[in-house]
């Protein structure tokens, strides 16, 4: 949930420096500060996982000379390459995010063009790098819960989701900050009319990637992909997924609609909540079908929402040290004049 959060964040920046765009010169540090926790929070988080990777993949204890599934996925799906692959993420993302960062702070100090040159060098081939990253973690990650399973299009949806889910998150930062008047010299309130509509078109783009993924399942109907469907019509996940169809496109699709509602903080910061409930049961809904089959025991429904709650508060404590050490906003963009309407 939080790492699919700083990928989006990530997203916004790398498009910031490659479009070299005035409006979101003032949402620019605090994204660059949600895409650092990649590294090294998120990686510290990540180590249960890889330490009981063994127990969650049951694809680890197969063995490839008698499971064509898993021999076709070598070398990628055996236990040093997993390990590997998880490494290269992370390591590819510390280098992006630690080189944006630093070069930005660097230009609030000498203003020189160097540095914006550099952070554009950074986004173009880091764009790249993070499309690469984001597709093969989540079906490294997310994916191969179920390895039997194929989808051409599943990191794409992975994508539209990650950047649904960040515009979510910067939206409601963004009206907070300038609630408290802190980023109130370079985000003007018409700006938050380009930031909903960035987010109603990727619960557009999330919704249609969805949707043709099951298309496609759905038209091919061959048992090695019908599965993975078929297993959640079984119990509660048969009812977790006619909530999705309905909270993950069609409320905040006709919330979102309407012009001035952009830019209503009392209707869209609730909407901001609701898509991260529904990211986080879309994400439920992918993952936990392939422990329990048979619909989600409610009895450790406390196990979950407890992780979220102590990995949020632990990344937002740190994410607000990190916002609180630096100026709130870049000093010396070229574009601040324009980000603050000075023509």
């Amino acid at each position: 949930f939080y790492y699919s959060i700083a990928l989006g964040a990530l997203f916004l920046v790398l498009i910031h420096h490659l479009t070299d765009a005035g409006w979101s010169v003032g949402i620019r540090r605090f994204c660059e500060h949600l895409a650092s926790l990649l590294f090294p929070c998120l990686f510290i988080l990540f180590l249960p996982i890889a330490f009981l990777a063994p127990k969650i993949y049951s694809w680890m204890s197969q063995d490839p000379s008698v499971n064509n599934l898993v021999a076709a996925k070598l070398p990628v799906f055996t236990m040093s390459g997993f390990y590997i692959a998880s490494a290269i993420f992370f390591g590819i993302w510390w280098l992006l995010t630690s080189r944006l960062c630093s070069l930005s702070l660097e230009q609030d100090k000498t203003g020189a063009a160097d540095c914006t040159r550099k952070m554009r060098f950074h986004a173009g081939w880091g764009i790249v790098a993070f499309a690469l990253t984001l597709t093969f973690s989540g079906v490294l990650w997310m994916k191969a819960t179920s390895y039997q399973w194929f989808s051409a299009i599943y990191g794409v949806y992975f994508f539209s989701d990650c950047a649904w889910i960040g515009l979510a998150t910067v939206y409601i930062i963004a009206a907070v900050l300038l609630r408290q008047r802190i980023l109130s010299p370079v985000l003007k309130q018409h700006y938050f009319y380009f930031l909903g509509m960035l987010l109603l078109a990727f619960t557009l783009f999330s919704a249609y990637t969805e949707f043709a993924q099951y298309f496609v399942v759905w038209n091919a109907n061959t048992p090695e992909e019908t599965f993975w469907y078929l297993i959640r019509e079984r119990g509660n996940w048969w009812c977790l997924s006619m909530i999705l169809i309905v909270g993950h496109f069609f409320i905040p699709f006709f919330m979102l609609l309407p012009e001035k509602v952009k830019m209503n903080f009392k209707i869209i910061i609730p909407v901001c909540l609701w898509i991260g409930l529904m990211h986080a049961l879309d994400l439920a809904f992918n993952i936990f079908p392939s422990r329990f089959a048979y619909g989600f025991p409610l009895h450790l429904l406390w196990l979950p929402l407890g992780t979220l709650m102590f990995m949020g508060g632990l990344l937002a404590k740190l994410f607000v040290k990190k916002f609180n050490a630096h100026p709130p906003y870049p000093q010396r963009d070229p574009r601040l004049l324009e980000a603050m309407g000075v023509s």
